[in-house]
């Protein structure tokens, strides 16, 4: 256990989880280096046990032999474990850390569509979803509920991003996702029909029969200010409304994205 004490917060060995933006650690001009961070020992064990590699963690002194235990057992014995009072790792991060523990570890290489859609009934397409929490709670709702995999476009939040990651209570780490390059109809050429989640004229409500027949469907989910643009909408197979009450027009994207997923879900 190679468990080093922390003493002076300009450490330059912390700076992964202190100084670093979210854009460094990702690292994109060398994705092999990219790293993203992971909060709370429950979420740390999620990603372990999907195979993700540990680099370092940040763990109060007292969760060393107690919440953390376990973790710091199952990490490579000379991967450095800094630890420090809860005030100074406080200080070090600008807030109080999560059940006590942070964990730096390596991004995964990125998989392609193809791949992550291989075998695929439901996925969910995010475009320009840019806000943290939605991200984590559209993933988390994938997990619970049956979407197969998550495609977002590069416009869409990183779905490793830390917020995003504990927000999903480590469901990122459960369901497979990619980047989606291509136009959202490319989706076609894989044997996907794509649902637009849109208010509009022609739009079918969300318990239609042909749309809930499909064998293989892709919801698509728009930014949270704008909604989908008016090509995505004028390419897709179908135009999807939620019905709702009391007029209201629209729900948040991660509450809609739930509901059309337990409507929509693979029987």
């Amino acid at each position: 256990m190679n468990i080093i004490e922390i003493n002076d917060l300009a450490d330059e060995r912390l700076g992964v989880f202190a100084r670093l933006t979210e854009a460094q650690l990702r690292n994109r001009l060398e994705p092999e280096k990219g790293v993203f961070i992971v909060e709370s020992p429950k979420v740390i064990r999620v990603a372990l046990d999907a195979g993700y590699e540990p680099l370092a963690l940040l763990c109060e002194r007292r969760h060393i032999g107690g919440d953390a235990a376990d973790i710091v057992a199952r990490c490579p014995a000379d991967m450095p474990v800094y630890t420090g009072s809860r005030e100074l790792l406080a200080g070090l991060t600008g807030y109080t850390l999560t059940r006590g523990v942070l964990c730096a570890m390596r991004r995964p290489a990125e998989r392609s569509v193809a791949d992550v859609c291989a075998g695929a009934g439901r996925v969910v397409v995010v475009d320009g979803v840019v806000d943290t929490t939605n991200i984590g709670a559209i993933f988390r709702s994938a997990a619970a509920l049956g979407i197969d995999a998550v495609l977002l476009t590069r416009t869409s939040c990183d779905p490793l991003n830390r917020r995003a990651v504990r927000v999903s209570m480590g469901s990122v780490f459960l369901v497979p996702w990619a980047w989606l390059d291509a136009p959202v109809a490319s989706l076609r050429e894989i044997g996907f029909r794509t649902a637009a989640m849109a208010l509009s004229d022609d739009s079918v409500p969300l318990d239609d029969a042909a749309l809930m027949a499909e064998p293989r469907l892709a919801i698509v989910m728009g930014t949270e200010g704008d909604g989908l643009s008016h090509d995505v909408i004028a390419d897709a197979d179908y135009v999807v409304r939620i019905p709702m009450a009391h007029g209201v027009d629209s729900l948040n994207v991660a509450a809609a994205s739930a509901v059309a997923f337990w409507q929509l879900r693979r029987r």
